[in-house]
């Protein structure tokens, strides 16, 4: 388009001045007013048509080179870069994948399922809550004396760009029974109580489990969750090694919040298992949050007997200086 505008300037140019001297001091020659007025309107329409074939450039400009597109073997370095990248800032941020290793976690996990882990919700000062299935670092050798699980081909390349966890690294996955405040009970085969709340653990309890299990290990126990802590335990719960049976580690069984990698959302492989892993329903009565609400309530009591007996206080000290006012006047 800009050559056409150049070209069209052109050609009214000569127009303009067709029939008349170029300038005031120009000389006139024969011949000037008639064929000459029209030869500088058509020299310069070749100038124009000679612009355009050259592509814009005048005729002393040299050719442009056109660049040349990159092969692809340069540009498949820069493409792994980006994706090693992407793949750093997903397993640090947003999700990572885990690999179940044992049964204890069934029927809910079977040995061999992925799982996806959210990690970002953590780092908007998420806690972890009741009910939900959680990654954490192992917190006081948990798994001392356990063989570490040879990772197959696809676990090395997803752990090699950073999507999963190495073989080497001690992980555990159970569900969150207890969180700080919470007081935690397992009287013969159960039922398991939360704040005095018996939970009818059907749903995700293996079946021909009891809720809990009766040994002098750790199966029969009654716990205070301390802040900054969760109790943990596992679905097949007469084949997990949990909260329960490490009671005599510097945790008391607990797994510092600190310890949690995330939260487990979803069954990602195999297909076939595809699933959400949700919250049991039982982990949202109102019941079990009233420790702490009587907490709260002790808090506010003094406070309130406080308020409730500096009113006469007040009042009596008003009335008092009133009569000092109103009294005798000389």
């Amino acid at each position: 388009m800009g050559d056409v505008a150049v070209g069209a300037r052109s050609g009214a140019d000569g127009e303009e001045h067709r029939g008349r001297p170029a300038g005031p001091y120009a000389p006139v020659e024969d011949g000037a007013a008639t064929s000459g007025s029209d030869s500088p309107a058509a020299g310069e329409g070749r100038v124009t048509d000679d612009r355009s074939e050259r592509g814009g450039r005048g005729p002393d400009e040299p050719p442009r080179e056109q660049k040349k597109p990159r092969s692809f073997w340069k540009e498949l370095p820069i493409l792994i870069g980006i994706a090693l990248v992407l793949a750093l800032l997903i397993k640090t941020f947003l999700l990572q994948a885990f690999s179940i290793p044992s049964d204890s976690m069934q029927n809910t996990l079977q040995q061999g399922d992925r799982v996806l882990v959210d990690k970002l919700t953590p780092w908007f000062g998420s806690e972890p809550e009741r009910g939900e299935v959680v990654v954490f670092h192992d917190p006081d050798k948990w798994l001392a004396g356990e063989p570490t699980p040879a990772a197959n081909p696809l676990q090395k390349v997803l752990s090699w760009i950073g999507l999963m966890p190495s073989a080497e690294e001690k992980d555990l996955i159970k569900r969150v029974i207890g969180v700080g405040g919470d007081v935690v009970e397992c009287k013969g085969t159960g039922p398991l109580t939360v704040n005095g709340v018996a939970l009818n653990e059907a749903d995700y309890v293996y079946p021909g489990n009891t809720p809990c299990s009766q040994d002098d290990q750790g199966g029969q126990f009654k716990v205070e969750v301390p802040e900054g802590k969760i109790w943990v335990m596992g679905d097949h719960r007469q084949n997990s090694r949990d909260s329960r049976y490490n009671q005599a580690d510097k945790n008391h069984g607990m797994v510092p919040v600190s310890d949690v990698v995330g939260r487990a959302v979803v069954i990602a492989w195999p297909v076939g298992r595809w699933g959400m892993l949700e919250v049991p329903d039982i982990f949202d009565q109102p019941a079990l949050s009233a420790p702490a609400s009587a907490s709260a309530a002790l808090t506010v009591a003094p406070q309130g007997v406080a308020l409730v007996g500096a009113v006469p206080l007040v009042l009596w000290r008003r009335r008092w200086d009133r009569r000092r006012e109103d009294g005798p006047k000389s």
